[in-house]
């Protein structure tokens, strides 16, 4: 009997969609040091957390997960109804069921580059064109090409706030307006690392049912390991997103730590406090060096040093060499020779801090009035 190839008949293959879209390769082999390079909580999750990890037993995990009263409790954290709010396998997820819930093949969606990489995966395989809008100067939000480049086929808008690997941060109106300008498009606003900003458009869901905002436990929370997120909407317009969703989404053990972690705010209060003087130190060291940065909001700040991405790269490597992980961001829109480099706690900025120094001199990255 011939097989299918030699018979002639053609050999399962993926969509077109699927055969044209980019990877994503995060650099997650040989992470020895202070991992200052994928924005985690760089020390721990909450303690409570772990005491709750400890009291997990066999028959927990031999059990479907029940999302339910746990969504419960993290809308009333929010304040919003429990039907508003969907937990997700991280804000990954999320936004894979947006795209999957609004988009079409040959729709548009809109996305402001640089940005999160996978806000244009997700699009694509569902089979959107993507239409990126580069960012203003200073990576700022351009709010009037993003308006001007909504269409009638315009169906899903992404915008990370801040941004992600920018740190740059849109106002609430500016958000408002995209939405109130593409009413019959879902307009995602990913709010991350709202935790080192304290900015949010969650009030203003109700004025907008095309207004949806994520949220995610692997920043602040320490939790990036039990892909923990959220998705918060108009409550009709998550119904439509909940058929699309699996019912046991998100796994036992990070419903069963989720409670504790929203419950300590102290600990994450205490963390946050600590990156956001640690982002101030390093980018007061920056700017006292002449070093191009972006100011942040976020639990990271991205840096020039040098015009190429070859130069990133040494940078990173002499990072490594001193037991330092950072993110060369070289292959975004408009940031050859940058870097990304993660907060955390004031022991780690220390470290960063002497890295950073010796690195500098052993680069002889240039110091002065230099311009971004």
């Amino acid at each position: 009997m011939r097989s299918p190839s030699e018979s002639g008949a053609s050999m399962l293959s993926p969509r077109q969609a699927v055969r044209t879209l980019p990877s994503y390769h995060p650099p997650l082999a040989g992470r020895d040091g202070l991992r200052l390079d994928f924005n985690e909580n760089t020390t721990s999750c909450s303690p409570r957390v772990l005491e709750r990890l400890r009291r997990l037993n066999g028959e927990d995990l031999a059990r479907y997960p029940e999302r339910g009263p746990i969504e419960e409790s993290a809308a009333k954290f929010l304040g919003i109804q429990p039907q508003e709010l969907l937990l997700t396998n991280g804000v990954d997820e999320a936004i894979h069921l947006l795209c999957e819930t609004y988009l079409e093949p040959g729709d548009e969606a809109l996305i402001v580059v640089p940005t999160y990489s996978m806000y244009r995966i997700y699009m694509m395989a569902a089979g959107a064109q993507v239409i990126s809008v580069p960012a203003d100067n200073d990576f700022r939000l351009p709010i009037a090409e993003v308006c001007s480049g909504i269409t009638p086929r315009t169906r899903m808008i992404a915008i990370a706030n801040p941004n992600n690997p920018t740190g740059s941060l849109a106002t609430q109106e500016e958000l408002i307006t995209i939405a109130r300008t593409a009413p019959h498009s879902a307009v995602l606003v990913d709010e991350a690392y709202f935790e080192f900003s304290g900015q949010t458009v969650i009030a203003r869901r109700r004025e907008l049912p095309n207004l949806f905002v994520t949220r995610t436990f692997s920043k602040a929370y320490g939790l990036a390991g039990l892909r923990i997120g959220m998705l918060i909407g108009d409550a009709e317009q998550m119904h439509a997103v909940r058929r699309v969703s699996s019912p046991y989404n998100v796994n036992a053990i990070g419903l069963a730590c989720l409670k504790e972690a929203i419950t300590d705010q102290d600990y994450i209060q205490q963390y946050v406090s600590e990156v956001l003087a640690g982002r101030a130190r390093l980018e007061r060291s920056l700017q006292e060096r002449g070093i191009p940065f972006w100011p942040s909001a976020a639990n990271f700040v991205l840096m020039r040093v040098g015009s190429i991405a070859e130069d990133a790269a040494a940078f990173v490597e002499c990072m490594r060499r001193r037991g330092i992980l950072v993110r060369d961001r070289s292959s975004d829109h408009g940031c050859a020779g940058c870097v990304r480099i993660t907060l955390g706690p004031r022991e780690h900025t220390d470290r960063l801090l002497e890295a950073l120094t010796s690195t500098i001199a052993e680069l002889g990255i240039p110091q002065g009035a230099s311009q971004r």
